[in-house]
């Protein structure tokens, strides 16, 4: 899966020349593919609130007897035309198109930072960087706290495959006379981290990399369980992982609660929606700022089109309420 999506990315890619842009279209394709479930699931969650009165008698007819109560409360959706589950299927497809996203933006991210790291040992330059407006480095994170350039963190996360995509024996003889004993078996297996030590220290000693990271003077901030230092050069200015915080408590707020919670703002489903309000948007901010700014991107723009697709849903299934209420159909299907 995650082979497929890098390679619809690198095709949308090569029309665009930018994964920014191309992570937009890319995340705009798989929200408009899973629309109809989106519908169905909004649709369906409706229908079950409106069932609220009638499971609400049931529970109180049949709270001694749980075996009873289930089966009336089957009958009761099977009646209406009610599935208690379709409302779990957009989660159900999404987080693992998520996952197998976030699995192939790091896929393009390795091969770039291996990329830049190669082009500053072997040249002493700057590497050119895929930028997305306020972003220099799309593979780095959005923040005044991160450099454009790779950090040793990012660079230790790189896996050995990726390594092998570039590295041989001609590359090798180009890069600084400390590492042409490097052979392509120093990339692979327990010789890995060991490698990337060797590759970081050389890295560390380039001017090129020592102006790219350097701290600015009199912008390090401690704070009792971590450090903040704003970057010289830094790659971003901190609105993605804001704006995906904003967008995912935006977007939580106009999820229908579940007719539980919405009965009973007290009890422990109430609770748990509460919690969920909150975590989510903390959440967003915590991986969009410690992770790239191309996922971040992907986050934030999948929020704006699932609010838009929400609003959109909610408008439709108001309308088609309105007309039932208004033309309102006997189980004969007669009009009253």
């Amino acid at each position: 899966m995650n082979d497929f999506l890098k390679g619809i990315l690198d095709g949308i890619n090569s029309v665009l020349s930018n994964y920014g842009w191309s992570i937009m279209v890319f995340t705009l394709l798989i929200r408009m593919i899973l629309l109809p479930f989106d519908y169905r699931s909004r649709s369906s969650m409706r229908k079950t609130a409106a069932l609220q009165p009638k499971m609400a008698a049931l529970q109180k007819k049949y709270a001694k007897d749980q075996q009873k109560l289930n089966q009336k409360m089957s009958e009761l959706y099977r009646q209406e035309g009610v599935s208690p589950l379709s409302g779990c299927l957009p989660l159900l497809l999404s987080y693992p198109i998520l996952i197998a996203m976030f699995g192939a933006m790091r896929a393009i991210a390795n091969e770039q930072v291996v990329q830049q790291v190669l082009t500053m040992l072997t040249t002493n330059e700057l590497p050119k960087f895929e930028g997305w407006l306020w972003i220099r480095n799309i593979w780095m994170p959005d923040s005044p706290f991160a450099s454009s350039l790779p950090d040793f963190n990012t660079i230790r996360a790189v896996p050995a495959d990726i390594w092998l995509k570039f590295i041989n024996a001609d590359v090798i003889s180009t890069l600084p006379s400390t590492l042409n004993q490097l052979t392509v078996d120093s990339f692979s297996g327990s010789n890995l981290q060991a490698t990337i030590q060797e590759i970081y220290n050389v890295l560390s000693t380039l001017s090129v990399y020592q102006q790219g990271t350097a701290i600015a003077s009199g912008w390090t901030f401690n704070l009792l369980i971590t450090t903040f230092s704003i970057m010289q050069n830094f790659n971003g200015l901190f609105l993605l992982p804001l704006f995906s915080a904003l967008s995912q408590f935006l977007l939580t707020k106009m999820t229908p609660q579940q007719p539980q919670a919405q009965a009973n703002p007290n009890d422990q489903a109430a609770a748990t929606g509460k919690f969920m309000q909150w975590f989510f948007p903390i959440f967003s901010l915590w991986i969009c700022s410690s992770y790239n700014g191309a996922f971040a991107l992907y986050w934030v723009t999948s929020n704006l089109i699932a609010m838009a697709q929400t609003y959109i849903i909610n408008k439709i299934l108001d309308k088609k309420d309105a007309e039932k209420n208004q033309h309102p159909v006997s189980v004969e299907g007669t009009i009253k």
